[in-house]
């Protein structure tokens, strides 16, 4: 049992569904750990010795004596001590709102710690967005309440990636601002190499990429990298490319598919939420985190010794409601 309990420090990924709570499914990985853990067989109770009444028989009758026996200790016995794990702690990363879905990152011992390393490591995120054309709603998202209709026979792939590439360069700019970085050193050179420029310090939402990856009107999916997001800022951006290509949008379905070091293939699902599992998920993400650690070291503001309590400071960053509308770096892009 402490082997196993052993196993269970550090980062691992799970997949969030859409329209489930993160709290719910941090619970519910908290729940069926605890189920696994209290399953496994204990160890046999620690005996002590006492001198037990004993009756043999003597010239005179029945004579009591007294007898050295080892006899468990009921106090250590599962049915009057209880379960013997009643709480973990769990940590969770990046948040999702309700209605997103994706790479979900989870802490678990000393991963607490690490996911405030992480938030503080200020990494990108991958998401997919699919968008409609056609429509506006109040909320960005095609559950909202309906503004307007529009027309999309103009669209095409051409514009579409016309005004995506606006973006992609207005954020560029912004981002090598924030870095605080000159551009003309060998450091800047070395991080621009390995895909390492972001900011250090709190910032807008910054797209370092942006892609189409589908375009069917009035339906179409974007690849989008960023940091410092949140999964309204995306619907948002979906709604200004609408605008900007002279018709509306509203977002369909917001996915993440990469936190940091951890990508889809790395995310557990719900039917694999199991002590096992988890268990090769930490040890299979540990190699990769700690080589993520000794390629920031040599940064100004490495990672934080700072003990963490599973609940990063970037709240903001994907937590419910938080950024509900964003401010774009990108107003007045216009199809020329």
């Amino acid at each position: 049992m402490r082997r196993a309990w052993a196993g269970l420090q550090g980062l691992f990924a799970v997949y969030k569904a859409p329209g489930v709570h993160w709290m719910m499914v941090r619970d519910a990985v908290e729940t069926r750990l605890l189920r696994d853990l209290n399953a496994l067989q204990r160890p046999p109770p620690r005996k002590e010795v006492r001198f037990l009444p004993t009756s043999t028989e003597g010239k005179d009758g029945d004579e009591l004596t007294m007898t050295v026996a080892s006899v468990p200790v009921l106090a250590n016995h599962p049915l009057v001590s209880g379960p013997a794990f009643t709480r973990l702690k769990v940590g969770a990363g990046h948040r999702l709102d309700i209605k997103s879905s994706g790479v979900f990152v989870l802490g678990l011992g000393h991963g607490n710690k690490l996911l405030h390393d992480l938030y503080n490591a200020h990494l990108s995120r991958t998401y997919t967005v699919r968008g409609l054309f056609g429509k506006a709603t109040d909320d960005f998202s095609d559950e909202g309440k309906l503004i307007e209709k529009t027309t999309f026979d103009h669209i095409t792939r051409e514009k579409l990636e016309r005004i995506l590439s606006v973006i992609q360069g207005s954020h560029h700019k912004a981002l090598l601002q924030y870095a605080n970085l000159d551009l003309k050193t060998q450091e800047a050179y070395e991080l621009a190499v390995r895909g390492l420029i972001r900011p250090m310090d709190k910032s807008p939402p910054l797209i370092t990429a942006v892609r189409c990856l589908q375009f069917a009107p009035p339906e179409f999916q974007l690849e989008i990298h960023c940091l410092h997001e949140t999964q309204q800022y995306l619907r948002k951006i979906v709604h200004e490319i609408g605008l900007e290509l002279k018709s509306s949008a509203v977002c369909t379905q917001v996915r993440r598919v990469r936190d940091g070091v951890f990508t889809l293939e790395d995310a557990l699902l719900r039917t694999q939420w199991c002590l096992p599992n988890i268990q090769k998920a930490i040890v299979k993400s540990g190699l990769r985190v700690e080589e993520l650690h000794k390629s920031l070291a040599h940064q100004e503001e490495p990672w934080t010794d700072e003990e963490g309590d599973g609940k990063t400071d970037g709240e903001a960053d994907g937590g419910p409601g938080q950024n509900k509308g964003g401010n774009t770096l990108w107003e007045g892009a216009a199809i020329r």
